[in-house]
């Protein structure tokens, strides 16, 4: 007997239905064009990857590595599989594997979905999309401060303007290694005062500490050893020129000492961009990133520099979609209606003849309930959001003619030979 099981969703992967998806559409055509204008190229990898990239790229110590990773064992071969968490350990690996950037730099972007097994929550899903820029080859601490210039630019763009820039340098390894020796000394010194998280991240990634959100270890963080204090002069120099670089171009930006980001993999400069509204809920984030230098050697590959940062797209969209809104172009240039089965063929041909013009076309078709009264074409005519309505009954077939009606401005609608149908039509699109 079969199943009456009704499927849904698995928990935290959303469909986007087509209203929504239109302004996906929109936010992703104004993101490749804003990286197009400074330099930057799609690139592609896999949403799987060998789970051992990440545990090693991102580090074994992270809340990703540890609990949100989508793992399982490939049947055919046993090998162990993740999908994607993020884009850059698999950029980065496409890069070595292809010899990418041993012939010159390269600037690079990723969108699409990636996976983490969390709590969803606003704007927070197992199944969300990232877009994912990484510089790559690039030593100097100008690309730094570019990346947080470029971002600026592009909240200008979408009409976000209660954003605000944190940035925190984490200097290099050796630094990092004494703050961290400061680091557990002083946690241990109060070691009653830690919670479980703090305690099993003590001696592998205790710098995630300071990252903590539980309100009763604030007062014991912000007692914590700070990095900026274990920086050597060449540190401190290079993210004193950041922070010039932003202040010459306007960026406003505050210093933030506590800003780790979430992954192991970076080193020098680290910055996000919060939202100061509650629109996103408590995680106010819509884009970390910084420095990662020491990534390529990790993963196999020759030294090489580099620089990137994430968006969460859902958290963007939730931000912009009013704005999206309204410039969202309608579904349809033009929808043809028709009333009897000549009327019918003629309007076949002349919804292909208006698309072979470039103008997208909607072609009314109910056959199998018959295609209805003109009042009731009309109306799924204005639903579309068409600008014109070409209409094709028994008296426009007799006369090889066709009536167009103006469904937005109020005009008066017009009866024309069909021959001219789409010349009127582009140039009243077109505006000329």
């Amino acid at each position: 007997m079969m199943s009456t099981e009704k499927f849904t969703a698995v928990k935290g992967m959303n469909d986007i239905l087509p209203d929504d998806a239109a302004l996906w559409e929109q936010l992703e055509e104004i993101l490749r064009g804003w990286l197009k204008s400074y330099g930057y190229r799609n690139m592609r990898a896999p949403i799987l990857e060998k789970t051992g990239l990440f545990a090693r790229g991102i580090g074994a110590f992270t809340d990703v590595v540890e609990k949100e990773m989508f793992s399982f064992v490939d049947r055919l071969n046993g090998d162990d599989l993740t999908l994607r968490t993020e884009f850059t350990a698999g950029v980065v690996r496409a890069a070595i594997e292809s010899n990418l950037t041993y012939n010159g730099p390269q600037r690079v972007y990723s969108m699409g979905p990636v996976f983490r097994h969390e709590r969803p929550q606003k704007g927070r899903y197992r199944q969300f999309h990232q877009l994912s820029v990484e510089s790559l080859g690039f030593a100097g601490a100008d690309m730094d401060a570019e990346l947080m210039v470029m971002l600026r630019d592009l909240w200008d763009e979408l009409g976000l303007t209660d954003v605000r820039l944190e940035l925190n340098t984490l200097g290099v390894a050796a630094e990092r290694a004494a703050h961290r020796e400061a680091l557990i000394a002083y946690f241990e010194a109060h070691a009653e005062l830690l919670d479980e998280d703090a305690r099993r991240r003590l001696h592998g990634n205790p710098l995630r500490i300071l990252d903590t959100k539980n309100p009763a270890m604030q007062d014991l963080v912000n007692g914590a050893p700070r990095l900026v204090d274990y920086l050597g002069a060449e540190s401190s120099a290079r993210f004193a020129h950041v922070q010039r670089l932003l202040s010459d171009v306007g960026i406003a930006f505050t210093v933030n000492p506590r800003l780790v980001r979430g992954l192991d993999y970076y080193s020098h400069t680290v910055f996000e961009w919060i939202v100061n509204s509650d629109t996103l809920g408590s995680q106010g984030t819509i884009c970390g990133g910084g420095r990662y230098d020491g990534l390529t050697e990790l993963l196999g590959g020759k030294a090489t520099p580099a620089v990137g940062f994430a968006i969460g797209l859902e958290r963007l969209l939730l931000l912009t979609q009013d704005y999206l809104k309204q410039d969202l172009a309608p579904a349809c240039d033009v929808y043809v209606l028709h009333q009897g089965e000549l009327a019918a063929r003629a309007a076949f041909a002349s919804a292909h003849q208006l698309r072979q013009i470039g103008l997208s076309v909607v072609l009314h078709c109910d056959a199998a309930q018959g295609a209805g009264s003109f009042k009731s074409q009309m109306k799924k005519a204005d639903a579309s959001g068409a600008a014109y309505a070409v209409i094709l009954g028994e008296d426009e077939v007799a006369n090889r003619t066709v009536t167009i009606k103006p469904l937005r401005d109020g005009a008066e609608q017009v009866t024309i030979d069909a021959a001219q149908a789409a010349t009127y039509l582009m140039q009243k699109i077109a505006g000329v």
